[in-house]
């Protein structure tokens, strides 16, 4: 609700136009979608020059595209980001799919490039190749007058200097390195690399997370991190958004920060939301067209989701504001959702009905990342291409490379663009100069209307390291003025007490005394923030802190107390383990809370601990599996398998059940325990006769999945795949009895 009231944000979907009306003292913005086109069904697969391409652009009244970057200033374009004085990076993968095999694509010869406007008219005037002979660059992060890169293929994370200004990096120093090559595919390796508001820096897929300090690197690692693909982007609070492609879904793992793991609840995304809504015919779409199109020939289904982007500048509409954009490089069009939070679950709509906020009839449009930028606005980077499937999925037999062939898609490659949203009612901010300011010069920044420049403000002041800072910061923290939603341009300010609390985290400072303050913050978010902070003392054993969280059990904003039951997983006291229980027992039926509770819980779970150890060196993937059928297992197989798997007893030198570790039917093949849990098994095992095992298989794929991952986990095997249980269905759909042992040795 804070953040609607803060936006002024008042939102009306009709069944014909989506009509977001914005009223902020007397500036009212109309966002009318475009009456949808007739879809072209078979559109022309010609190059089109940046003029050409921006007039097949569909965007609501008053938005307009503007060319920031194009060939031949820049090539294959993947990623951007911006340093404090607005210098713009460029991640080029200048051997991605060259031919419809994509040959050569792992040679070094891709690019970082340095973009500069010099006019201030927000295009760009000056390309320099600032780091050349790389192999497939996929993530940049500028600190201060250095950049984080990351290769394909590799984990290492490289930090490059320009150290006499010529626009050229000259200095190279490691980050950190792993001399393991990252294995798999191009399209299924990490991404991101975001400095997040808690200080600490952030990717998808690999479940660890780096931070930065005076002399050190530090590495922490996360337990059932939400994982992702290609992009990540975080909100106001630091709560993150992951995208998978490869799974075909447009976001997940947003209800809580990613340090307190995955929850992944029923109803996120509203009904209908993965359905897009293209101006042009899909063709090339992976798994064939019958399965990923309409009957008007359209794509049915996200399947390319790649690069989203929270957006929090303040030159758009003040109604764009928390939005979440999500390009979708195969359907060529962008997606605008609303974030709403239903007492305290966040749920994503689609801004229009049956329309994208962006679509294009050019079919080489192939948008791969949003951003906000420096001056407020939306900026897309846009591959523009042919191809944009990597060659693992267009090999001979695929279903997509015949039309990839047919239509000469594999020859279009060579060029990008860069483009920035606009609002024809709203002037763009101008370029920012961060960089040469002292510490005390970039506190007014933290408050700041644009996101940009408060998440880049506070990493500035970080890496500076400046301690003199820390009294007008603890000031800043302490004025209570109440946030006002006025006039775009105006500031939040607490958000600015939000990002100097997290600035003084990152200096080193968690005051206690301040924390306890902001416990009484008349702002909810702020009250997050101090919870959040109050960690440390609650993880060595503070029971005055404690009982001054108690109070947040009645707060009356639900996502306060969901904050706390987050938070009290830090604690090993017994009290905390009792306010917990007093939370769950409160709140059971609140799906959100419940859930925060009952996994918090967890902390007093030795066996859950030992299991962490037991998997640390496995993939995010693995780890997610194993411990949700940990979970499985303890609410159900444990009854008559026993908590260490190895059986109940059952009177003198009997058991319920066979004991599951050591046993070759779950160590061995993934089939045979697939079986048994499908169908079930009766008969001796292994010369006794323990009855009947019931069939498990009107659970999920994802459920059996699970609990026969952890029970393979137990015996050092590798998991099942939702697939594996897919495939063993399919494979005995007709039988509907039970296995015998006989059966299952032949």
């Amino acid at each position: 609700m804070n953040n609607l009231l803060r936006n002024c944000k008042i939102v009306i979907v009709t069944t014909l136009v989506a009509l977001l009306a914005t009223r902020c003292g007397e500036v009212e913005y109309k966002d009318i979608i475009y009456e949808k086109p007739e879809i072209v069904y078979d559109a022309p697969v010609d190059f089109l020059s940046p003029e050409e391409s921006m007039k097949t652009f569909y965007l609501p009244e008053g938005y307009k595209v503007e060319l920031v970057a194009s060939e031949p200033m820049i090539y294959e374009p993947v990623a951007i980001a911006w340093d404090g004085d607005g210098k713009m990076y460029v991640a080029e993968m200048d051997t991605y799919m060259q031919d419809v095999d994509g040959t050569g694509t792992d040679e070094p010869i891709s690019q970082v490039k340095l973009l500069e406007d010099l006019d201030g008219d927000g295009k760009m005037d000056k390309s320099t190749v600032f780091i050349d002979s790389l192999v497939l660059p996929r993530m940049i992060l500028p600190l201060d007058d250095r950049v984080i890169v990351n290769e394909t293929y590799t984990y290492n994370l490289w930090s490059y200097r320009d150290t006499d200004g010529d626009g050229v990096a000259d200095e190279k120093i490691a980050i950190y390195t792993n001399p393991k090559r990252r294995g798999g595919n191009l399209e299924h390796q990490q991404s991101g690399l975001i400095w997040n508001l808690d200080n600490w820096i952030y990717m998808t897929y690999l479940p660890y997370r780096f931070r930065l300090t005076e002399d050190k690197v530090e590495i922490d690692t996360l337990d059932n991190y939400p994982g992702g693909q290609w992009g990540l982007t975080q909100d106001d609070m630091g709560v993150m958004y992951f995208g998978s492609a490869g799974g075909e879904n447009p976001a997940y793992g947003f209800q809580q920060p990613a340090v307190y793991g995955h929850v992944n609840l029923e109803g996120r995304l509203s009904e209908g939301f993965i359905e897009p809504w293209p101006v042009v015919g899909t063709l090339d779409v992976q798994g064939g067209i019958e399965h990923r199109t309409r009957e008007d020939g359209t794509l049915n289904h996200f399947t390319g989701v790649a690069g989203q982007e929270i957006f929090k500048g303040d030159k758009l509409p003040p109604s764009t504001y928390g939005d979440l954009f999500i390009p979708e490089p195969v359907g060529r069009l962008i997606r605008r959702a609303k974030v709403k939070n239903e007492n305290g679950k966040k749920v994503l709509y689609n801004a229009y009905d049956q329309k994208e906020f962006m679509a294009s009839t050019d079919l080489n449009f192939r948008p791969v990342q949003a951003q906000t930028g420096p001056d407020g606005c939306l900026y897309i980077v846009d591959m523009y291409r042919g191809i944009i499937q990597e060659s693992n999925w267009t090999r001979e037999g695929s279903k997509i490379r015949p039309v990839i062939v047919r239509k000469g898609l594999d020859k279009n490659f060579g060029k990008g663009r860069i483009y920035r949203i606009v609002h024809e009612q709203i002037k763009p901010d101008e370029k920012p100069n961060l960089l040469g300011k002292p510490a005390d010069e970039l506190l007014d920044y933290l408050g700041h209307p644009n996101g940009w420049y408060r998440n880049t403000a506070q990493k500035l002041i970080i890496l500076k390291g400046d301690k003199s800072v820390v009294p007008k910061l603890k000031e800043m923290v302490l004025d209570n003025e109440p946030f006002w939603s006025g006039l775009v341009g105006n500031k939040d300010y607490a958000l600015g007490r939000i990002h100097a609390l997290w600035t003084l985290e990152g200096l080193g400072i968690v005051d206690k005394a301040l924390i306890v303050e902001k416990f009484k913050d008349q702002d909810a978010r702020v009250k997050i923030t101090a919870i959040r902070l109050s960690e440390q003392f609650l993880a060595a054993g503070g029971q005055d802190m404690l009982s001054l969280l108690e109070s947040f059990v009645t707060d009356p904003d639900i996502n306060v107390v969901n904050q706390l039951a987050l938070s009290l997983r830090y604690s090993p006291s017994k009290e905390s383990t009792e306010l917990l229980n007093k939370i769950q027992e409160k709140f059971k039926d609140h799906e959100v809370v419940s859930v925060s509770a009952i996994e918090s819980l967890k902390k007093d779970d030795s066996e859950l601990q030992v299991l962490k150890k037991k998997i640390s060196d496995r993939n995010n993937n693995d780890k997610n599996r194993i411990l949700n059928g940990y979970d499985i297992y303890k609410q159900l197989c444990i009854t008559c398998h026993g908590p260490d798997l190895k059986g109940v007893p059952n009177g003198e030198n009997s058991l319920i059940a066979p004991p599951l570790v050591g046993s070759p039917r779950v160590a061995g093949e993934k089939d045979v325990l697939l079986r048994i849990l499908i169908n079930g098994l009766i008969g001796e095992v292994d010369g006794v006769d323990y009855g009947i095992m019931m069939s498990m298989g009107s659970n999920d794929d994802d459920w059996l999945a699970y609990v026969s991952s952890y029970i393979r986990a137990m015996n050092d095997s590798n998991t099942v795949s939702r697939g594996d249980v897919r495939r063993v269905r399919e494979k005995y759909a007709d039988r509907d009895d039970f296995w015998t042992m006989k059966e299952l040795k032949e």
